[in-house]
């Protein structure tokens, strides 16, 4: 029979004696932190109890484990941390960021089949109109952190408008305009180079709102013809050509863990994967 246990985040036995705290989580959140599945799946498993515990069978699903010091199991067989991956894809115009589409539309996915992406997620969205880059990583930990906006990390976009925008629109992007009731902000808006008739600008955002730019630029009377992510915090797109992933190397991914204030001791254990897929 399982047994339940205490969401006590205390470190002391029943004699009082204070012992480390580990790192306390959920079960279904420790199945999904080490890659084997999902929250919505390991809640499953555990339910038909298929799980165990340091040797115990668990069907509670509420039940507090240590993550850093309990040995689990599916199925009598030892799950260990999975080796943490990281990718960039130069998306395609005309690819929806979602691994399954009701509408049978492509999606990005389709980029990654010569990649192992099981366990693979995007970083952020693009809308399927936008272009560049986009992060993959089954490291939900840095993944939660590049995308809070307490860590302050900027994506910087290239994007066609349908006129020559003047400096008062920039300073309105900058100090922020509100649609639909929410503020939006760049925190940095600059022209890059102009045509007769067009222009691209450079805009980077710290906040990461549904069709963001798009929305600024619409309540602007602007049109935005192209929309390309060029860069996300330290890490930028380069000459990737469309349509293609490479692996992230270990300094990019040691600068992402910088700009996301996260340990870099390695300590997770990431790594990066060295067969380079396009």
């Amino acid at each position: 029979m399982s047994q339940r246990h205490s969401p006590q985040r205390s470190g002391k036995t029943a004699r009082g004696r204070q012992e480390p705290d580990g790192k306390r989580v959920t079960l279904p959140r420790a199945l999904s932190k080490l890659g084997y599945c999902s929250r919505t799946q390991a809640e499953t498993l555990i339910s038909a109890g298929r799980v165990t515990v340091n040797g115990r069978t668990v069907t509670d699903p509420s039940t507090w484990v240590d993550l850093e010091r309990s040995q689990f199991a599916v199925d009598d067989i030892a799950i260990s941390a999975e080796e943490k991956l990281y990718f960039m894809l130069n998306k395609p115009r005309g690819l929806v960021t979602t691994r399954d589409d009701p509408e049978g539309r492509p999606t990005v996915y389709d980029c990654l089949r010569d990649v192992d992406a099981r366990h693979l997620a995007p970083v952020g969205r693009l809308d399927k109109a936008s272009e560049g880059l986009l992060l993959f990583t089954n490291d939900t930990v840095l993944a939660q952190a590049l995308l809070d906006p307490v860590s302050h990390v900027g994506k910087v976009y290239h994007v066609q408008v349908d006129r020559i925008m003047d400096h008062e629109q920039f300073e309105r992007m900058e100090r922020g305009i509100i649609d639909d009731g929410e503020l939006l902000t760049a925190s940095m808006a600059r022209l890059l180079r102009s045509g007769d008739r067009n222009s691209w600008i450079e805009v980077e955002l710290k906040e990461g709102r549904n069709r963001q730019i798009r929305r600024m630029l619409e309540a602007l009377g602007i049109e935005c013809l192209r929309l390309v992510r060029v860069a996300f915090g330290d890490i930028a797109l380069g000459d990737l050509p469309k349509g293609a992933v490479r692996p992230l190397t270990e300094a990019e991914i040691l600068r992402l863990r910088r700009r996301a204030d996260l340990k870099t001791n390695g300590q997770n254990g990431s790594k990066a994967k060295r067969d380079a897929a396009s």
